[in-house]
C-alpha cells in the first residue's frame, strides 16, 4: 500500500539536506529508510523527481514523497459497503450490518470490518491500538449483532475513546427482545464474566477470581403475551456500563430471558416458532453518546431496528400487552 505524503520547507529549515529532512517526518522511521526513498525515485521537491540525497533545500520548497505501508500477512483492502453515519479526520460512527466480523480471526480471513476499513480509510489513516491486525477497532460488536460502532482513525483519538469507554463515560444502548415476562420496569444486573471452562467459545457467569466486572441496566419497553409454543417475550433497552465479551447475552441467559434466536446462549432444542423466524440473536446497538476525543463535543446517534428485526416485531404485535413509558418514549426506534 503507497501512502502520498508532502511537506512545505520552513523558514528555520532553509539549507537542510533532503535525506536528513525526510528523516525527521514521523512516517519515516530511520535515515536509511530516507535515503532508500529517495534512491527509489519515490521523493519529488517542488514537482521534479529528486534523487540526490545531499540535496539543500530552500524556504517554501514542497516535498512530496511516496511512503510503502507494508500491511500484516494476510490483511488486506476489500470494497465492502460501509454505512457511515459520521466521519471526521479523526473517528467515524459506521451501521454494523449483522453478519459482519469486526476483525479477520479463525475462519474468518477476510470479508470483515477491518478489510472495508482499509479499503475505505486507508490502512495508514487508521489507529492501531488494538493492534496491527485490528487497524480502526476501538470496541466490538459480535457477528450477528447489528449496529453502531465507534471506529479511531488516529492513535491519540482511539486512546481517549478506549479510556472513555473505560471510565463508563460512553453510553451504549442497545435493544433486545427476549423471552419471557419481565415484571419490573428497569433492572441492574451485576455479575462478573469469564469464558467458559469446557466450551471456550462460550462465556458465563462465574464467582471465579478470574471472572471480570460486569454491569449492565435494562429498561421495559414493551411485553408480549404468551404464545402456544412459548412463554412471551419482553422488548428491552439495555445500557452497557463494562463492555466483555457477549455481555448482554450472557446476563439476560442468567436471568431466564435470553435474547430471542440467540443459538448460542438460548433454549437449546426450539420448538414451534418460538425463535420468531430469526437465524441470529435479535440484539441492536441503537442509541451511542460520547465526547469527542479531540473537540469534546457531545455526539450522539441513533440507529433504528434493521428490516430482519422489524418484521419480528411486527409478527407479535398483536400480543402486544403495552407499552412502558420507556417504550412510549423510544418507540421511533423499533417501531
Amino acid at each position: 500500500m503507497v501512502q502520498e505524503c508532502e511537506y512545505q520547507v520552513a523558514a528555520g529549515e532553509q539549507g537542510q539536506r533532503l535525506d536528513a529532512l525526510l528523516a525527521e517526518q514521523p512516517e519515516v522511521i530511520s535515515r536509511g529508510q530516507a535515503v532508500r526513498m529517495i534512491e527509489s525515485g519515490l521523493v519529488y521537491v517542488n514537482g521534479f523527481l529528486s534523487t540526490v540525497k545531499r540535496r539543500i533545500l530552500n524556504k517554501g520548497d514542497l516535498v512530496t514523497y511516496s511512503l510503502i505501508v507494508d500491511l500484516p500477512e494476510g490483511l488486506v483492502a476489500e470494497f465492502i459497503p460501509l454505512d457511515v453515519r459520521y466521519e471526521d479526520d479523526y473517528l467515524m460512527v459506521i451501521s454494523k450490518p449483522a453478519g459482519l466480523v469486526c476483525h479477520p480471526s479463525t475462519g474468518h480471513r477476510s470479508g470483515t470490518l477491518v478489510n472495508a476499513l482499509i479499503a475505505h480509510c486507508g490502512y495508514e489513516n487508521l489507529a492501531l491500538i488494538q493492534g496491527d491486525d485490528r487497524p480502526g477497532i476501538v470496541h466490538r460488536l459480535d457477528m450477528d449483532t447489528s449496529g453502531l460502532m465507534l471506529v479511531a482513525k488516529t492513535d491519540l483519538a482511539g486512546r481517549v475513546l478506549t479510556d472513555a469507554i473505560k471510565l463508563r463515560e460512553v453510553n451504549r444502548r442497545y435493544l433486545a427482545l427476549v423471552h419471557g415476562y419481565i415484571s419490573t420496569d428497569s433492572g441492574l444486573i451485576d455479575a462478573p464474566i469469564a469464558r467458559g471452562s469446557k466450551d471456550r467459545v462460550r462465556y458465563m457467569v462465574s464467582s471465579d477470581a478470574r471472572a471480570r466486572t460486569a454491569l449492565t441496566s435494562f429498561l421495559v419497553l414493551e411485553r408480549y403475551e404468551s404464545g402456544l409454543y412459548d412463554d412471551g417475550f419482553c422488548l428491552l433497552e439495555c445500557n452497557l456500563f463494562t463492555g466483555r465479551t457477549h455481555q448482554i447475552r450472557v446476563h439476560l441467559a442468567y436471568t431466564h430471558h435470553p435474547c430471542v434466536g440467540d443459538a448460542l446462549y438460548g433454549r437449546g432444542r426450539r420448538k414451534g416458532n418460538m425463535e420468531l423466524g430469526l437465524n441470529r440473536q435479535f440484539l441492536h446497538a441503537s442509541a451511542l453518546d460520547f465526547n469527542h476525543p479531540i473537540t469534546g463535543e457531545l455526539m450522539q446517534f441513533t440507529d433504528r431496528l434493521p428490516a430482519d428485526l422489524r418484521e419480528v416485531l411486527d409478527t407479535v404485535r398483536s400480543r402486544s400487552l403495552g407499552m412502558t413509558e420507556a417504550g412510549i418514549r423510544l418507540r421511533e426506534l423499533f417501531e
